[in-house]
């Protein structure tokens, strides 16, 4: 025996409205293409697509096509894959790549202070290391990495602080 259980047409409309509600500010009047992807990260879970029976435009000319729309609309979907994934925790985004900069331009940096002193000590020509180019972009990894790292640090700090951060979604009250 198979069971199945019918949703009223009504009951469909209060879920959408609830799943509306909860993510309405994060699209602040406009990326209305998203709101499935919005629903997805609210937590809902069974979210479809309903066909309808589409007509004519009879006056006014369409906004919803061209070029434009295209590189916005594929700038404003990374925009909200970011702020979902590293809205939260921008240290794990911004620590770990400024770190990986900085450990990169330390190396580079040993590398080239090691060229120096193996030169030196075998007697070979050399020259001072502020004229190898490789120092210089070292020096410029290890300032970028610094910068990212404590762009992420800040970045947790402010999101720790935002009064938003401790607003759950619940969905009943016991």
């Amino acid at each position: 025996m198979i069971m199945s259980k019918t949703i009223s047409v009504s009951q469909i409309k209060e879920a959408a409205q609830e799943a509306y509600e909860q993510f309405k500010d994060n699209t602040g009047g406009k990326n209305a293409d998203y709101i499935p992807y919005l629903a997805k990260n609210a937590g809902f879970k069974k979210i479809g697509e309903k066909v309808v029976q589409h007509q004519a435009r009879k006056f006014g000319k369409t906004k919803f096509g061209g070029l434009n729309r295209f590189f916005n609309g594929y700038l404003d979907l990374i925009s909200l894959w970011f702020l979902s994934t590293f809205g939260v925790k921008p240290m794990h985004f911004f620590g770990l790549l400024g770190s990986l900069m900085f450990i990169f331009g330390f190396i580079s940096v040993v590398i080239v202070g090691a060229t120096k002193l193996y030169h030196m000590h075998n007697g070979m020509a050399y020259r001072l290391v502020t004229d190898s180019p490789y120092f210089y972009l070292s020096l410029t990894a290890m300032i970028i990495g610094t910068q990212l790292f404590l762009a992420g640090f800040l970045g947790e700090l402010i999101s720790r602080n935002a009064p938003e951060r401790n607003n759950y979604q619940v969905e009943k009250m016991i």
